[in-house]
């Protein structure tokens, strides 16, 4: 049995659904939902590589790489933010950062 484009789509769109439903039914934690955004880029690394492969093609990868990297800078970003934000508050539940607007 080889595994086809069918499959890496399978695999893309079951990590998609996963890190959708990651933010949707977990909105009290932060970190969750910074881990479910990440799935979500996972899949897309994961449909951009497989169509890359697919067409011979190797631009998808390299814009693969791409997305890694801004991957990799926002979930740094993300967590010094949220390391400080506890530092400064003593808690990283949503409803708390909420009170950050205006």
């Amino acid at each position: 049995m080889t595994i086809s484009l069918g499959h890496y789509l399978a695999v893309g769109a079951i990590l998609f659904t996963v890190g959708i439903l990651g933010i949707f039914l977990n909105r009290k934690n932060i970190i969750v939902i910074l881990m479910s955004i990440e799935l979500i880029l996972l899949s897309v690394n994961i449909n951009l590589v497989a169509f890359s492969t697919f067409l011979g093609d190797i631009v998808g990868q390299v814009f693969a790489l791409l997305v890694l990297t801004v991957a990799a800078a926002e979930a740094a970003i993300g967590l010094a933010v949220l390391v400080v934000y506890f530092r400064n508050r003593g808690s990283i539940a949503v409803e708390d950062v909420n009170l950050m607007k205006g």
